[in-house]
């Protein structure tokens, strides 16, 4: 299959199509994204475990990358909550606490999180994280919600750090109230208030770097400086030296499963929001082609020694407010990025790791959204089930096993689905010669003499045993009433050799008990499958001349000698 120029390198397409009015729009976007990263990628840094300045490498290299090779046009790519809280937890085991090996380390899987990426986008493999549901992203981003706010309980509080998952951080905090540093904790929590302030009435703007610039006014300008307060300190100025990663993937145990989760949290998120932004907007999403805008922008981060990046959606949200047109506000947003690491790193000595914590804090309070997981508990308790699985999974075994478990979770509810679908019995819709499931229309008659059923799967050998017990218990709550019964099998898409089975057998047992048995409106497929297995010698012709509705005439008309010509 040929590949054009445009599918690959998108900018082919859209710098032709780009409008000179749009430039404006691009760059004011493009330096409020850089002060909305500034702020953001320090803290998220320090949730990696890693110096602040490396969340910078994120945004300048990252936003770069992606729109070289990303199709959204809003989509910003920098450090997220969630995948700055796997790193950090994983390099703290792989490090051994060497610093300098932490970032070699992180490099190693931002390089590796890359490859992985344009490996899936040779294969086509984009279609693999619909597994991952959006019930199962419910439940993990509220676990990932609580875990990162857990480890900003010390730095918010003024106390030590101690613990290493939930319970254990929360416990600690307990155990360490008595050494609550009230200055750290005014800081932050003013920073907390005006965040909330102004995430309510000046969304879109940067109002981070506005708490940044006031905390680091106050420190310097009052005696919170000499109150014992922990600083960010010195960050390093200039640009990021470009090159390879250090390691090699044989040089360190672990790497490879955490690039995976990377690449299921960025990807998944990312084109969760680029398609909102698409929507919103306009055009079209070219999901596969992601992959390839995510690998080029960890490319771009790896050889910058940066950590694992992702477009997330609050500051996708933070560009698309502020007027981006195209991904070329990335690249404006990058070159704001980068003066600020040539000329502006020293005003960050002065800023309270209190205030970084209050910003996290903010920023992964979106996560947990419990109104949405209290209205999925009275839609599907299944789904509700499987979200807190997925919730407890992260709470008790971290992030990276969280993500894990919410993959198998996911995939374990595909097959629950599978294996037991509904089996609808249907009743006439008052005043039509149509058929309905009663359970969602109780007004729906029954058919004197008539059970109804509609399989809603294909009948295959891991759900055929449910259909049937499902049916014959159904047919003992009737009683002697059912004098025959007509499967539907228009919802039923295939059917294999199991299912043929299952239909004999149950056409068997219903005879046993002087029921008559027939099926009506299978697809050709499935009708081909029956006529090939000699089924319609057991239970009648199934054409697809008959319908329900004539199925039941018949019935209605016919009586007795209908159910036994």
């Amino acid at each position: 299959m040929s590949v054009s120029l445009t599918s690959v390198f998108p900018p082919a397409a859209w710098l032709r199509e780009y409008k000179a009015a749009w430039i404006g729009h691009d760059l004011l976007a493009g330096i409020t994204l850089a002060a909305y990263a500034v702020p953001v990628s320090l803290a998220y840094a320090g949730l990696a475990g890693l110096p602040p300045v490396v969340g910078l490498y994120g945004y300048l290299l990252g936003g770069i990358g992606y729109a070289l090779f990303g199709t959204s046009r809003q989509l910003a790519i920098g450090p997220t909550s969630a995948i700055s809280l796997t790193v950090g937890a994983t390099l703290a085991g792989l490090s051994g606490g060497d610093p300098e090996r932490a970032l070699q380390i992180a490099s190693l899987a931002a390089f590796t999180t890359a490859a992985l990426c344009i490996i899936a986008w040779l294969l086509r493999l984009s279609t693999l994280t619909s597994f991952i549901s959006e019930t199962i992203l419910l439940g993990f981003k509220a676990g990932a919600g609580l875990t990162i706010a857990s480890t900003q309980l010390a730095s918010f509080l003024g106390i030590p750090a101690g613990g290493s998952d939930v319970f254990s951080r929360t416990w600690w905090a307990i155990q360490h109230a008595g050494e609550i540093h009230p200055p750290t904790v005014l800081v932050g929590l003013a920073a907390l208030s005006l965040l909330v302030l102004g995430g309510r009435f000046l969304p879109g703007r940067p109002v981070a770097l506005v708490v940044v610039a006031l905390s680091i006014a106050a420190v310097a300008r009052t005696s919170l400086h000499d109150a014992g307060m922990t600083l960010v300190g010195t960050v390093p100025a200039g640009l990021p030296a470009l090159g390879f990663p250090d390691l090699r993937l044989r040089d360190v145990d672990g790497v490879i499963p955490l690039a995976v989760a990377c690449v299921l949290l960025a990807y998944i998120e990312g084109v969760s929001a680029a398609r909102t932004f698409a929507a919103k907007n306009g055009y079209a999403l070219d999901a596969r082609q992601e992959l390839l805008g995510l690998g080029g922008a960890n490319l771009l981060v790896a050889f910058g020694g940066g950590y694992p990046a992702a477009g997330g959606l609050s500051q996708s949200a933070v560009n698309d407010k502020a007027g981006a047109k195209s991904p070329l506000a990335l690249v404006f947003a990058s070159a704001t990025l980068a003066v600020c690491l040539l000329y502006l790193t020293g005003l960050v000595a002065n800023l309270p790791k209190a205030v970084l914590a209050a910003i996290v804090l903010y920023a992964v309070s979106d996560l947990i959204r419990v109104p949405e997981i209290l209205r999925l508990r009275r839609v599907s308790r299944l789904e509700f089930r499987v979200a807190g699985v997925a919730l407890v999974g992260v709470l008790l075994l971290g992030i990276l096993n969280g993500v894990l478990l919410a993959a198998i979770a996911s995939i374990l509810m595909l097959l629950h689905r599978a294996a037991f679908p509904h089996v609808a019995i249907l009743g006439r819709i008052p005043g039509l010669r149509r058929y309905s499931d009663k359970a969602a229309s109780p007004d729906n008659q029954p058919v004197p003499g008539l059970l109804l059923v509609r399989v809603e799967s294909g009948l295959l050998y891991f759900n055929v045993e449910h259909v049937m017990s499902t049916v014959l218990a159904r047919v003992e709550a009737e009683g002697a009433a059912v004098r025959q019964v007509i499967a539907d099998l228009s919802t039923s898409p295939t059917v294999d050799l199991a299912g043929v089975r299952m239909l004999a057998a149950l056409q068997r047992e219903l005879a046993d008990r002087g029921i008559a048995f027939r099926a009506v409106e299978a697809r050709s497929t499935v009708r081909e499958m029956l006529q090939k297995a000699g089924l319609e010698e057991q239970i009648g012709k199934v054409d697809h001349e008959m319908s329900l509705a004539d199925a039941v005439d018949e019935f209605t008309a016919g009586g007795e000698a209908a159910v036994k010509r």
